[in-house]
């Protein structure tokens, strides 16, 4: 074929299914925004009540939490974002290269359930929310059994479809504008109630030294005895917790959708900003303000919702941070469920596909069961992905260097893949089982079968043919690549780069979204430190909550208007090229 021929080829293919172009490729703001977004979330509330009810130590909480967001901060950087970098694939592409068509509908198949489940489960999470605004009643059973929690879920959801269909740089751009408010507004709770847990334990609103925390802690939220009064899980089990967590997006790579728009291989480490703002500060706040919820309302923890904790941390603003916190991680999951779904039918637009897949998963947001079990369906999730990963991971990682080859079932024409469908098979049976038998902390189960899976795959794949030559074909690829850049680069002429906004009026909004969010601290901070007394404190609780929805309202408002010059900005200087475009197609 000649370059025209392949040109013509590469037209009809959808640009998902294409390595990212250089120039759709994203800077460092872009990742810490999305992941301080999504990780930063609804969920947060519940896994901070968990550790609580889990029977976890004050220690065991601040140091695990520290080791096991480390420990996936570096998996992302030194697993995930290396094998997107070099290849510009998603995983659900990359997979189609070295598995054959068979398993890779399969593995989608599986990815769009289950992350079309996580989304749901966190646009009811925002829903619940709404219900309070409205009076309608808590939904406690599996099904829904009010036609207006109906119409909140489909209006909410809604919001989640449209912007995961405008794709990544909207998610993107949709979770920087919310990330630093979330990160502050959790700050915020814990800090709003940490004076009523503190009289409750120590008789006293303030606290005098470091002891004095560890005391509230030890004896109020993380005492180390479980909901049933017996002791709880230690220190290995919260590294675990935290390690685990998200083992599907980084052992799994899943979101090798994401960094395959990364400049530069240590953008992994931007994971960390949603790790330790999320997965640690965050999930501290919230044990903090469910424990001191429990003491206002003189309930347990293991009664309270999302609702209730936030409601009474934050006032009405805390409806502001369940809702928006739950679309930051709904937005990011649909679009890994639209990009699944896209994967699997390839005809089809990833827009479309990420329409019909969320207007499935409004459906089944409607149900409130799925977010009473959305613990359980993360943790045997990331074992049912992770051995993907580590078939990838041999493949694209180790098989180099012990001399066998690449993509050598895409060379040999392969439909289905036996290596790779009998290792998934093998290691799920191996993975389970070691959770049957209870060898070792179920936390830990994805590595053992991460493992598993690179040694058996390795073995199966030599011996079905991966140490033949195949020179031929790593040539022709890497002329087909060559081929592909060409293409993308002839596609790309007369874009302009990416302009900042430097007006007077774009930082006179950027300067009032930024002075809202240090009122809600400095105010946060006076209701912790300087309330004396249980009197005073409620006078400074109450203006707190007041001014705290004003701000919230101003940030919004001020980011939104910022973003939006912003992006018209950029329209404006890109409108030449777009006029020569379409009079060259005409």
């Amino acid at each position: 074929m000649t370059i025209s021929q392949h040109e013509a080829s590469f037209k009809l293919m959808n640009e998902e299914q294409l390595p990212v172009a250089k120039n759709k490729l994203h800077g460092w703001k872009h990742f810490a925004g999305l992941y301080a977004g999504e990780h930063v979330a609804a969920t947060e509330f519940v896994i901070g009540a968990t550790f609580v009810a889990l029977g976890a130590s004050t220690i065991d909480i601040l140091l695990g939490l520290l080791i096991g967001n480390l420990l996936a901060m570096c998996s992302w950087w030194l697993l995930t974002a290396p094998i997107a970098v070099e290849t510009r694939l998603s995983l659900y592409n990359y997979l189609n290269k070295i598995a054959g068509d068979s398993m890779t509908k399969l593995y989608n198949w599986a990815n769009v359930v289950i992350f079309s489940v996580i989304s749901a489960a966190m646009i009811t999470v925002s829903s619940t929310a709404v219900r309070f605004l409205f009076d309608i009643p808590a939904q406690l059973n599996w099904y829904p059994s009010s036609l207006w929690f109906v119409m909140i879920v489909l209006a909410v959801g809604s919001i989640v479809v449209v912007v995961a269909m405008y794709g990544f740089s909207t998610v993107a751009d949709f979770s920087k504008i919310c990330a630093p408010w979330l990160f502050v507004i959790f700050i915020a709770g814990s800090f709003s109630l940490f004076p009523a847990l503190s009289n409750h334990v120590i008789g006293s609103t303030t606290l005098n030294s470091w002891q004095d925390f560890m005391t509230i802690g030890d004896s109020s939220i993380w005492t180390g005895l479980n909901d049933k009064g017996e002791p709880g899980i230690g220190l290995l089990e919260v590294i675990g917790f935290a390690w685990a967590a998200n083992s599907i997006t980084h052992f799994g790579l899943i979101d090798m959708a994401i960094f395959r728009f990364a400049k530069r291989k240590s953008y992994g480490l931007l994971s960390g900003v949603g790790m330790f703002f999320g997965h640690y500060l965050a999930w501290i706040s919230a044990g903090i303000m469910g424990a001191g919820t429990a003491v206002i309302l003189k309930t347990t923890i293991s009664q309270l919702d999302p609702g209730d904790v936030a409601y009474q941390a934050l006032g009405f603003s805390g409806f502001v941070i369940i809702i928006i916190a739950g679309w930051t991680t709904a937005n990011a999951n649909l679009y890994r469920a639209g990009l699944a779904a896209q994967s699997i039918f390839v005809k089809q637009s990833r827009e479309r596909t990420t329409a019909i897949v969320g207007f499935v998963t409004m459906v089944i947001a409607c149900f409130p069961f799925v977010f009473t079990q959305m613990l359980p369906l993360l943790t045997y999730a990331g074992l049912l992905v992770v051995p993907v990963g580590g078939i990838v991971f041999a493949e694209h990682v180790l098989f180099p260097k012990i001399g066998l080859t690449r993509y050598w079932a895409k060379y040999q024409n392969l439909t289905k893949s036996t290596p790779a469908i009998a290792s998934w098979a093998l290691a799920l049976v191996f993975g389970f089982g070691l959770n049957t038998l209870d060898i070792i902390s179920f936390y830990y189960l994805f590595i053992p079968t991460w493992i598993f899976t690179i040694i058996i795959y390795t073995l199966l794949a030599n011996k079905y043919g991966a140490g033949l030559d195949y020179s031929e074909h790593i040539k022709a690829d890497e002329i087909e690549q060559k081929q592909i850049a060409q293409y993308q680069d002839t596609m790309a002429k007369g874009d302009n780069p990416h302009v900042e906004d430097h007006s007077k009026l774009t930082k006179l909004l950027n300067g009032f979204a930024f002075f809202s969010l240090v009122m809600i601290s400095v105010l946060a901070a006076r209701v912790m430190f300087y309330s004396p007394t249980m009197e005073i404190y409620a006078v400074n609780k109450s203006l707190f909550e007041t001014i705290c929805l004003v701000c919230t309202v101003i940030y919004f408002s001020c980011s939104y208007l910022a973003l939006r010059r912003h992006k018209k900005l950029n329209y404006h200087t890109a409108e030449p090229r777009l006029m020569r475009t379409t009079a060259n197609e005409s």
